[in-house]
């Protein structure tokens, strides 16, 4: 099959789409950029919002990197990997910008491995372990095309240039994600009876964790546009509202984040003084 979306092509070919492992061994999207936080720029808001994006980033990124050795097929393993590879380069060049607006001297590193739950500021949707490949497909479908219309945004709009370049970057990759995502759906939810019961059951499930994500009118043009396609009912789930009157993005998270954090920060805590 000749396929420039196949996984074994894409990370042989010479091209400029670059969504395989994203931000290493190829041309770097920050080359010329200058780090300086643009003179009148609140490097506070800043700083929160590439730590926002960035932790979202990092902790859906693990989550994707379960799902090696798990997924249906050897050509399925290599896409999620790589798709969580994506993620994970957002989450370095987003986490770096932030220890660079703060200005606390504080790297990509430090944010991402010796900070307690309460200091994330990533959306719940993130959080939540997949229970079956239709949910796989669903969250990856919500949660891409969320960022994709945001990063789209950022890319045009951003004041600082380091991350409307991360954005630009970003955008490549996103895109590739929401279609991946969308034609898993589009397959389970038009395929026999048992995976369309399956992924509407997945879509009811993680639709209360989508009300935190702002979706905005591409996002969700696109997602009735898959639903439909897909012959799926767009879910109509109550919301899961605040705690106390916070969210994710305020540091209030799930019971799952604890359990992503000691998997995730259990090496480094162990030796905080190595390298690598």
């Amino acid at each position: 099959m000749n396929d420039d979306y196949g996984a074994y092509e894409s990370l042989s070919l010479e091209t400029d789409d670059h969504r395989w492992a994203f931000g290493t061994g190829f041309a770097d999207p920050l080359a010329g950029v200058g780090a300086e936080v643009p003179d009148g720029a609140d490097a506070a808001a800043l700083a929160a919002q590439c730590l926002a994006l960035g932790d979202d980033a990092l902790i859906y990124s693990h989550r994707l990197q379960q799902w090696v050795t798990r997924a249906p097929e050897l050509e399925e393993e290599t896409a999620i990997a790589n798709i969580a590879l994506d993620l994970l380069g957002q989450a370095r060049m987003l986490l770096t910008r932030a220890g660079q607006a703060e200005g606390k001297g504080r790297d990509e590193d430090r944010l991402a491995f010796f900070r307690d739950e309460r200091e994330f500021r990533n959306v719940r949707l993130v959080e939540r372990a997949d229970a079956d490949f239709a949910e796989f497909a669903a969250r990856l479908l919500v949660f891409s095309a969320w960022r994709l219309g945001v990063f789209r945004a950022l890319a045009a709009t951003a004041a600082d240039p380091v991350l409307a370049a991360i954005a630009a970057r970003a955008v490549k990759e996103l895109a590739y994600h929401r279609g991946y995502a969308a034609g898993w759906v589009i397959r389970l939810g038009d395929g026999t009876g048992f995976s369309h019961a399956r992924m509407q059951a997945a879509l009811d499930t993680l639709w209360p964790l989508a009300a935190e994500l702002d979706l905005g009118r591409e996002a969700d043009a696109f997602l009735g546009a898959v639903f439909a396609a897909a012959t799926l009912a767009r879910p109509a789930g109550a919301p899961l509202g605040p705690v106390a009157g916070k969210t994710g993005r305020d540091g209030t998270h799930t019971e799952a984040m604890g359990y992503i954090l000691a998997e995730l920060q259990s090496v480094a805590r162990a030796d905080p003084d190595a390298t690598w």
